[in-house]
This record gives C-alpha cells, structure tokens and sequence, in this order.
C-alpha cells in the first residue's frame, strides 16, 4: 500500500491515534466489528506475503479470549448450560466476542501502523520535540525486526551444520539456547557499532542537530486530513451525545438505531475504509495514466 503509506507523516499519525482511541474506548460491538473486518482488509493489504501465518496467530487468539471471558465470568442473566455448576451465560459469551474483536483488531491496526509509520518519519515528527525519546524509540523499534532477522539467519546456518539433527525436547531447548546465546553476543556488537557511529557522527557533542526530511504537505495530504476528521467526529460526537451506548451486564441492551447512530456507524465505516480507498483512487489514476501513455 504504497500510496498511503506516501501521505505526510503527520496525517498518518493522527489517522492511526483516532483509530485507535475510537476502537480502544467506545466499546461497542459495531464499532468493533468494522475495525476489526477493516483492519484484515487493510492488514492483507499491506502484508501480502505473510497473510497465512497471521490467521495461523490472530484466528487462535480471537477463539481463546472469546472462549475465556464466559468461562471464567459469569454475570449475565441469560443461562446457556452450566459448566461445572456455574452458569455459562449468553451475556458473558457476546461480551467475550466483542473483547476478542477489540483485541485482535487494535493488534491488526498495530501491524498496520508498524508498516506505514517508519523510524524515519516517527524522528520527523517528534525529533524536534523529544529528540533524545524519539531516537530511544526509533532506534528500539528497528531493533525488532532486526533481530528477528538476525535470529533466523543464525538458524538456518546451524541448521546447514546439522545442528539441528535431534527432535526430541531436550535437543530443541538446546538449540535454542544456542540461538539466544549468538544473538546476545550480536547484539553487544551491533550496540557497540551504533555507538561508535553515532559518536564519529557528533552526536552528544552540545552542537544544534540538523534534520533532513523529504516529507511536504501537499494538497492531498491536506484532502486526506480533512476527511479523517469529518469521519472520526461523526462516532465522537454520537458517543458524546449517547447514541453509541450499549451495555452486556447483567442484560443486552438494543442497538441504538436513530439516526445519529446510523450516521456514526457509516462515518466509522468509511473511516476505517479511507486507506483501501486512498490505495484504489491511486491505483485508478495510475492506470488512466498508463493509458494516455
């Protein structure tokens, strides 16, 4: 998802916060589903390649904390079947499912933001301001996935040495203690390196640090900004006003369906909807372009 991921750093971020802040605290079971559906979407998307592990992952997670919640909750007033002698009620179930949706889809929109939102434009936007913090965090967060990098590379080149040969328990924890035991000593290197680069480099030396960006708002950025706005006070302002409440304990309430609800639901929907949209009206006028080639 080139194309939104090419939208100004600044857009970016405050899309994801709203995201995030409505999906996290508006705990409503429409809200959640559209994030939830919205962010596969957008995750497959953006993740093209590892779209089969992901299901392997967030498929059990969703089962285990809707399965959980009922087993071990028991307000509600509407009995299912008893486990045990405690009452599995239906009150608990839903509520465990719209827990499991909320968690699964906040992870997905997390994997979303991991993949638009870069060191580099993370140091644009708050180097000015905590410039020490954002280097911390910028620094840590490409750590990861480079370890992660590092860790398989080591794998496969012990495995080469037929390191690998026994299966039983005892033979895996080896291993792996042989895994984590190169990465340790790789990553004393690698910190030892950034450090020696980041003193020849001047940095900690008093001096005023300059920053190069290629980051412009344009135009679009501009379109872009104005409308997550618009969409995400549509669902702010209905929560604000009363339209979105709903409770499960100790009895369902009714789905709001007055207007400022509806309006709420379809502006949220859109909202989540914008990069799947932003991505096709790139796509449409690239492909127009082509064409008059």
């Amino acid at each position: 998802m080139k194309a939104f991921a090419g939208l100004h750093p600044a857009v970016t971020m405050t899309y994801f916060v709203l995201l995030l802040t409505v999906c996290m605290f508006l705990p409503h079971p429409v809200l959640q589903g559209q994030a939830l559906v919205c962010g596969a979407l957008t995750c497959a998307l953006l993740c093209r390649r590892g779209a089969a592990r992901d299901v392997g992952f967030y498929l059990p997670l969703f089962l285990l904390v809707a399965v959980t919640n009922p087993l071990f909750s028991h307000n509600g007033v509407t009995p299912l079947f008893f486990l045990n002698g405690n009452p599995v009620t239906l009150e608990a179930l839903l509520y465990g499912l719209s827990l499991a949706a909320m968690v699964v889809g906040v992870l997905l929109w997390c994997k979303a933001y991991n993949e638009v939102m870069t060191s580099d434009k993370f140091l644009y936007l708050f180097g000015a301001v905590t410039p020490k913090l954002s280097l911390v965090l910028s620094m840590a967060l490409r750590f990861l996935p480079a370890y992660r990098r590092q860790a398989r590379r080591v794998s496969r080149a012990q495995k080469a040495m037929g390191l690998y040969a026994g299966s039983s328990m005892v033979c895996r924890v080896k291993n792996r203690l042989r895994v984590l035991a190169a990465m340790v000593t790789w990553s004393l290197e690698n910190a030892m390196e950034t450090a020696a680069s980041m003193k020849a480099r001047g940095y900690g030396s008093g001096k005023r640090r300059t920053h190069f960006s290629l980051f412009r708002f344009r135009p679009a950025d501009g379109a872009f900004f104005a409308a997550l706005l618009l969409l995400a006070a549509a669902p702010l302002a209905a929560a604000a006003a009363g339209a979105l409440n709903f409770t499960y304990y100790p009895r369902l309430s009714q789905l709001q369906t007055t207007p400022a609800a509806w309006v709420a639901y379809a502006a949220y929907g859109l909202f989540l909807l914008l990069p799947a949209m932003w991505e096709a009206k790139e796509a449409l006028v690239w492909r127009c372009c082509k064409r008059k080639i």
